[in-house]
C-alpha cells in the first residue's frame, strides 16, 4: 500500500462499516481492517465518504463579456475544501458555434489549472448537421452528456431542434440535461412587471412562477417520450415540476431529477432584503416558498429526485449584480455553492433526520456517478475506484461565512448559518488535498475524466 486511511466508519450508499481503506497507485487496493502501510491516515472519530460529485457547476462562464468570479482554478480550490472531488461543467458554445472548436477551447482552459477531477457537458444550441456529427465524434471520445436549454438567447431551442437533438442524443447514447423554462412566458411576464415600475430584486421571481417551470418541463418529457429518449431535468425546484417528473415516470419513461441546496433552505424571502441586497438570491429558476422545502426533501429521501447538484454560478455583489440596479431582468443570474453544498446536506439533511448518511452519499456522489457515466471509477469506495475520499468530522461546527471561504466571491448566500459536520481531510486519487479546511494540494492535480454510457441507457 502507499498508505492507507484508518479507524474510520466507512459510508456507501449501501452500508456503513468500520474498515481501512487500502491505496495503491491512486486507486482503492483493500478495504478491510488492519491494513498496514508507510502513510496512515487516521480517521478515528470521522466518517469516511467517497469524494463528492457536482454535476452541474459553471466556472469562467462568460455571459457577454461578464465572467463568473471563479475560475477554473479557484472554482475547483472551493469544490475540494468543501469535498467535492469531481465536477462536471459546461462547453459553452452558442447557436452556430463549431462544437468540437469548444471543446478543445474548454479543455485548454481547464487542462494544467484545475485541482480536482472534471468533465464536460456537451452544450447543444442548435441541431445543424455539424452539431450532430460532432455529437456522434464526441460521444466516442467519453462526452456522454448534453445540456440543452428552452430559454437565454442564443442557446434557447425550438421544439423542433429538441426532437432532433433528443433523437440525436439517444442514438448517441448521450444523457441531455434540460433547464426548463417557458421562454416566451418569462418575456411576457417581464414586460408587464417593467411596464409597471416593478424593477427590484423581488420581482425577478414573479417573472419566472413555478408554472413556468412546469410547462416546460411538461413539454421537454412528453417530446422526450415521443422519440423514446432519456431525460434528466435541472435544478428542479417546486412542487409543480415535481408533479410532471411523476407524471412522466408513471408513462414509463426514464426520467432523472436534481435540485440544489438554495431550492431546500432558501426561499421567496430572501428577496425581500432590505435595498439591493434581493440580487444575491437572483438565479434562475427563481427561489420558491418555503411550501416546497418539505416536499423536495421527502422527494429525495424517497428517490423522486435523485441528485443535489450546486448549479454554482457566481457573481460579485458589487460589481457585477450591480449591474441590474435599475431592473431586475439585468441582474447577472446565478449564486455561489460548490464549498457549501456537502456540509450544508450533512448538517441539514442527515444531522435533521431527512436523509439517511446511506441516502446522503447516493445524491450527493453514487447517484450523479452512474448518472453521468463515472461509476464505478468515481462516486463509490470499492476495489478498484479512484481512492477520492472524504474524511468527514460530524462534530466539528462551522459557520459559514464569506470571509472563511475559497469561493471567490465577494458574499455568502448563507451568511452567518452554522452547519455540524464539516470536511477533515480530502483525497484525490490517493494525494491529500486538503487538511484542516485548507487546500494543500497541487495545481493542475485535477485530470479530465472520460465517461461511459449512462445508466439511463
Amino acid at each position: 500500500m502507499d498508505s492507507v486511511v484508518t479507524n474510520g466508519q466507512v459510508v456507501t450508499a449501501s452500508g456503513l462499516e468500520r474498515l481501512d481503506v487500502g491505496i495503491h497507485g491512486g486507486r482503492i487496493a483493500e478495504l478491510r481492517v488492519g491494513l498496514e502501510g508507510p502513510n496512515k491516515i487516521d480517521a478515528q472519530g470521522c466518517y469516511v465518504f467517497p469524494g463528492f460529485v457536482d454535476p452541474h457547476v459553471h466556472l469562467e462562464m462568460n455571459v457577454g463579456g461578464n465572467l463568473t468570479s471563479d475560475d477554473l482554478a479557484s472554482g475547483t480550490v472551493a469544490a475540494a475544501c468543501g469535498g467535492t472531488t469531481t465536477i462536471i461543467d459546461f462547453t459553452e458554445n452558442r447557436r452556430g458555434d463549431d462544437l468540437e472548436s469548444w471543446v478543445a477551447r474548454r479543455r485548454a482552459q481547464a487542462d494544467g489549472r484545475v485541482v480536482v477531477d472534471y468533465a464536460l457537458h456537451l452544450q447543444l444550441a442548435d441541431s445543424s448537421p455539424s452539431t450532430l456529427v460532432a455529437l456522434r465524434r464526441l460521444s466516442e471520445q467519453g462526452y456522454r452528456s448534453a445540456k440543452l436549454y428552452t430559454t437565454y438567447d442564443g442557446v434557447r431551442l425550438s421544439d423542433r431542434d429538441f426532437l432532433e437533438l433528443l433523437t440525436a442524443v439517444r442514438d448517441a447514447q448521450v444523457l441531455p440535461m434540460v433547464h426548463t423554462e417557458n421562454d416566451h412566458a418569462i418575456a411576457f411576464l417581464t414586460r408587464r412587471l417593467l411596464a409597471q415600475g416593478l424593477v427590484a430584486p423581488r420581482y425577478h421571481a414573479d417573472s419566472r412562477p413555478p408554472l413556468v417551470e412546469a410547462e416546460a418541463a411538461n413539454r421537454v418529457a412528453i417530446l422526450a417520450g415521443l422519440v423514446n429518449a432519456p431525460l434528466y431535468i435541472a435544478h428542479l425546484t417546486c412542487a409543480e415540476t415535481l408533479e410532471r417528473v411523476q407524471s412522466a415516470r408513471q408513462r414509463g419513461q426514464r426520467v432523472f431529477a436534481e435540485t440544489c441546496p438554495q431550492y431546500l433552505l432558501l426561499s421567496t424571502d430572501e428577496y425581500d432584503r432590505p435595498g439591493f441586497e434581493g440580487a444575491k438570491y437572483v438565479l434562475s429558476p427563481p427561489l420558491r416558498d418555503q411550501a416546497n422545502w418539505p416536499l423536495l426533501w421527502e422527494a429525495l429521501a424517497e428517490d423522486a429526485l435523485q441528485v443535489v447538484s450546486t448549479d454554482h454560478c457566481p457573481w460579485n455583489y458589487a460589481t457585477q449584480k450591480a449591474l441590474g440596479r435599475h431592473a431586475f431582468n439585468a441582474i447577472p443570474n446565478g449564486a455561489p455553492g460548490i464549498e457549501t453544498r456537502i456540509p450544508l446536506l450533512f448538517s441539514e439533511g442527515v444531522g435533521k433526520g431527512r436523509l439517511s448518511l446511506q441516502r446522503f452519499v447516493e445524491v450527493c456522489a453514487t447517484s450523479p456517478a452512474r448518472i453521468f457515466g463515472l461509476y464505478p471509477r468515481k462516486g463509490v469506495i470499492a476495489v478498484g475506484a479512484d481512492a477520492d475520499l472524504v474524511i468527514y468530522d460530524p462534530q466539528r461546527r462551522v459557520t459559514l461565512s464569506q470571509a472563511n471561504l475559497h469561493q471567490r466571491v465577494d458574499y455568502c448566500p448563507y451568511e452567518g448559518r452554522e452547519v455540524v459536520g464539516y470536511p477533515s481531510v480530502v483525497l484525490l486519487r490517493g494525494e491529500v488535498i486538503v487538511e484542516n479546511g485548507q487546500f494543500v494540494g497541487r495545481r493542475g492535480k485535477g485530470q479530465f475524466v472520460r465517461r461511459e454510457v449512462s445508466c439511463a441507457y
